[in-house]
């Protein structure tokens, strides 16, 4: 806790004919980030021939997953899909090597490759004869205004004739300079349609030449003529037989695609995955050195996994390997991969110290401290017992469900479920139950502060709270610079806050009475001059940035003002509907009590939106408190997560044999 994994670094030397083995057993087990091996008197490692075929094989399998996927029955969804999942089944399968892995992958698209692409090319070009024939019966649709003969729009071997609209203010000017370029050598017919016109013009083709960048001029929008004879109106008649056909046609086209998804989905989807599982091992082949007989891996993996690792390494190459452990040394500290490190009850506030960052190897992780500070955070601006009680049990319900999973749904579920203890706690403090719901029904409530007639009061605490949180944070960047031998730092741009906010807190203690002043003086003024020596080290700008920070320190301490905000905020819109609904309850339509009907409704609507749109408050301003204000005091974030090689099994599951 407060400090991640200890990690080591591992160096590996074998012989080439164990390397792929060795690769599937480190991406099967996932415990080691590997790095490029620095390459002097080896070569660097690429890809073999079944490796290339496994990238070129993944993509296709892809493809073909895609299509079937959208003819796949899918599994029951809806809120207890969502509540509840289905776990997936994973198939396992035999890994001998990437050659056999390969050469049954093609085996099984040499069956089913040809039929699905069938299907596909016969879906695919009947959907194009559809489209065609939908937009041939919007032209005869469109031409039906004119009552012509579709035939007679078609060019002969001595007339241009062209079909096309054009905005109603282009109409008279295009004419007319149709007319005059072509010395009257023009024949037209046209419909105003919509604010447009409908024009079907002839000419002859020795003066389409001249005609042409007239029409482009006007923007004529040319319309393709369909083939038939006949007027529109009978000729939309033969294309919507025309499109039936097709349409059925269509429709037994997805029948059998429907069957070719029940046969070949789920291998597909089996093979896809091993195939992207073989890339990704073929993409790290260029972090690998080799030489004629031998290769060579580096990278770093906790050191709790390191005899399970060592024992692996040396089963999989019968002892036939040169294995070295090295510690980490100071020279390290910036490339060594960061992996979290924390009791059970903090882990799922992990997630959250990484949307923001992971520490360097020299620092402190914060998440323990934001586990408890986060979760309060988020009740104290919630602060309703019921509205907790709703965000808890559904909460409990996606942790429960997700177990199996262990997805992100699952994390952020046990995240909100601390968070529904706090925001319940802080409802009994306030004395909350769906706003004042309960005071309206005649029963009596004991609370300790009323958040809508002591605002004032929230408000003290809001900011007691954010001094303190704020002095936490000073204390942690104190010891950790201090630790790292950055001692002037620590003095100056710690040490300096941190007597600065003693000072503040003895200043508003000796306002109730208690004789601070002096010692308060003497703290804060130590504190201020730190801060000023550490300030000067800026030169020229050091009297503007003394102003800024300082007024930057009493900003982000205002800024816990929004626990009172937010407080108040979900107190007054639950109020409101409260309100709302005393107001419609006894309303009658003769001896209907059609008011309470109305009520309920608008309650329980009207309470479960506050609790959404509050919640979605309190988890983004918790949030900021953490990432600006907090994490501002010491925290950088700059470390490197630890990635490491690892594959990624959904519905396969692989067996070694060594």
């Amino acid at each position: 806790m407060f400090k991640p994994h200890e990690m080591v670094k591992l160096e590996v030397i074998s012989l080439n004919r164990y390397k792929d083995k060795l690769l599937t057993y480190l991406h099967e087990e996932g415990v080691v980030e590997i790095r490029e091996v620095s390459v002097e008197i080896a070569q660097k490692d690429t890809p073999n021939e079944f490796y290339r075929k496994a990238t070129s094989h993944s993509i296709g399998l892809s493809r073909l997953v895609d299509f079937l996927g959208t003819f796949k029955e899918e599994a029951k969804g809806g809120i207890k899909g969502f509540l509840f999942p289905e776990p997936v089944p994973k198939k396992p399968y035999r890994y001998r090597s990437i050659e056999s892995l390969v050469k049954e992958v093609e085996a099984f698209l040499e069956e089913a490759e040809p039929e699905i692409k069938e299907v596909e090319q016969k879906l695919n070009s009947t959907s194009t004869e559809i489209e065609r024939i939908k937009t041939n019966i919007n032209v005869l649709e469109l031409l039906s205004v004119l009552e012509l003969d579709v035939s007679y729009m078609k060019s002969t071997k001595f007339l241009e004739i062209v079909a096309g609209t054009v905005d109603k203010d282009k109409f008279t000017p295009m004419i007319d300079e149709l007319k005059e370029t072509l010395k009257g050598r023009i024949a037209y017919v046209s419909k105003e349609i919509r604010g447009a016109y409908l024009v079907v013009i002839a000419v002859l083709k020795t003066d389409y030449d001249k005609a042409n960048p007239v029409l482009a001029k006007y923007s004529f929008g040319r319309i393709e003529i369909p083939e038939g004879k006949g007027t529109p109106g009978e000729l939309i008649k033969e294309y919507e037989v025309m499109l039936a056909e097709r349409e059925k046609k269509l429709d037994e086209i997805k029948e059998e695609a429907k069957k070719l998804a029940g046969k070949y989905h789920d291998t597909l989807s089996f093979y896809q995955e091993l195939m992207e599982n073989e890339r990704e091992k073929a993409n790290m082949l260029g972090n690998l050195a080799r030489t004629n007989m031998t290769f060579a891996l580096s990278g770093w993996t906790p050191k709790e996994d390191v005899e399970k690792v060592v024992e692996g390494v040396k089963r999989i190459t019968g002892g036939k390997v040169y294995i070295n452990i090295k510690g980490a040394e100071d020279d390290d500290l910036e490339d060594i991969p960061i992996k979290l490190k924390n009791p059970g009850w903090a882990k799922p506030f992990e997630m959250i110290t990484e949307m923001f960052g992971v520490p360097k190897y020299n620092e402190i992780d914060p998440t323990p401290i934001l586990a408890f500070t986060y979760s309060f955070f988020f009740g104290f601006m919630l602060t309703d017992f019921m509205y907790g009680l709703i965000i808890g049990v559904v909460a409990a319900m996606l942790v429960k469900g997700h177990k199996h999973l262990k997805d992100g749904t699952y994390i952020f579920s046990k995240i909100l479920l601390w968070s529904s203890f706090f925001t319940m706690l802080m409802g009994v403090v306030f004395g909350s139950y769906f706003g004042d719901a309960l005071q309206r029904t005649g029963i009596k409530v004991p609370y300790a502060i009323d958040a809508m007639r002591g605002a004032l009061t929230v408000l003290i605490i809001a900011l007691i709270i954010g001094i303190i949180h704020l002095f936490i944070g000073y204390t942690i960047g104190f010891i950790v610079k201090w630790r790292n031998g950055e001692k002037k730092a620590a003095l100056t741009e710690q040490l300096s806050w941190m007597l600065i906010i003693i000072g503040i807190g003895m200043f508003a203690l000796s306002l109730k009475g208690i004789t601070l002043a002096t010692p308060a003086k003497a703290i804060f003024g130590i504190g201020f001059v730190l801060f000023v020596i550490s300030e000067l080290s800026n030169g020229g700008l050091a009297a503007l940035l003394i102003i800024s920070d300082f007024f930057g320190f009493i900003g982000n301490w205002l800024s816990y003002a929004r626990l009172m905000a937010l407080a108040l905020a979900t107190s007054g819109i639950a109020l409101v509907i409260n309100i709302l609904v005393s107001m419609i309850w006894g309303i009658k339509i003769g001896p209907i009590p059609i008011g309470i009907a109305v009520g309920l409704i608008l309650f329980i609507g009207g309470q479960l939106f506050s609790t959404a749109i509050n919640a979605l408050g309190a988890f983004v301003h918790a949030l900021r408190l953490h990432y600006v204000e907090f994490f501002g005091t010491f925290y950088s974030g700059e470390g490197k997560k630890f990635e490491p090689f690892k594959s990624k099994r959904n519905v396969s599951k692989l067996e070694m044999e060594i």
